[in-house]
């Protein structure tokens, strides 16, 4: 089976919690699966940013990226954080590859036309999974940070959620699971939801259930869906070890995304 993963928040902070998610993936390629790993960094982003003495800005959970904090990006994302999950593959003996969304033109990205004006943030207008085809042949991880290249020649900042979804459903992804550093979606009585229905989030969102960073999510769930990805999920990054049983046994962590 083809799987995409994307990984982020405490999963990439915490040495314990990487080692368990890394170990998961190389057991999925074991287990004869293609497994892309896509993943972010805004916490390392935003610490490196207030290291230079810039603050960072968030509208509606994107960042508001100028020049020198897209720069930025692509040395922290491109470099520390990337360099840093194939180590860890790595260290499972698991071989992998690690790439930005501009390597190879595998995503191409335009300008996220937003009010107030988001800067240097982009969102996947265009894919060539070809390169994602030659690395799994070579039964390597291809790992994506989450920086794409512009028709113009710029890099853009992508919502590392709409990178994985693009992802997906450029390369007919089985199943999208989402790794974060929350136990899954939770509705209007604090409790996490077992399934959603793309069809609720508009409303969850209307009555501010959900916000800030789980609203590109959802978002980004509810596209690759439509796109035809089979299977969306939320998991806690903690149960990680779930991953290689996910599609064959029931799991009952965190949160299915579902399409009417």
């Amino acid at each position: 089976m083809k799987f995409v993963v994307k990984l982020g928040g405490a999963a990439l902070e915490n040495p314990e919690m990487l080692h368990a998610c890394a170990q998961a993936i190389a057991d999925m390629v074991k287990d004869g699966n293609q497994v892309a790993l896509v993943h972010g960094g805004g916490v390392q982003l935003t610490r490196t940013l207030k290291l230079m003495g810039k603050q960072s800005e968030f509208i509606s959970g994107l960042r508001v990226t100028d020049a020198e904090t897209r720069d930025t990006a692509v040395m922290v994302l491109g470099g520390q954080v990337n360099k840093a999950l194939v180590a860890a593959l790595g260290g499972h003996g698991q071989a992998a590859m690690g790439l930005s969304g501009g390597d190879g033109l595998i995503f191409r990205a335009r300008k996220k036309r937003t009010a107030p004006d988001l800067g240097y943030v982009g969102e996947i207008v265009a894919s060539d999974p070809r390169w994602l085809d030659a690395i799994w042949q070579m039964g390597a991880v291809p790992v994506i940070s989450s920086i794409a290249l512009g028709f113009d020649g710029e890099y853009y900042n992508v919502n590392a959620d709409e990178m994985a979804a693009a992802c997906a459903a450029a390369c007919k992804a089985d199943a999208l699971v989402f790794l974060t550093d929350v136990p899954g979606v939770r509705g209007a009585d604090g409790e996490v939801m077992r399934w959603l229905n793309v069809d609720q989030i508009a409303g969850l969102t209307r009555d501010a259930v959900i916000s800030g960073g789980m609203l590109p999510k959802l978002s980004a769930c509810r596209e690759a869906l439509l796109q035809g990805v089979k299977r969306v999920r939320i998991l806690p990054a903690e149960v990680a070890s779930v991953l290689p049983d996910l599609c064959s046994s029931r799991v009952s962590f965190g949160t299915e995304v579902l399409v009417a």
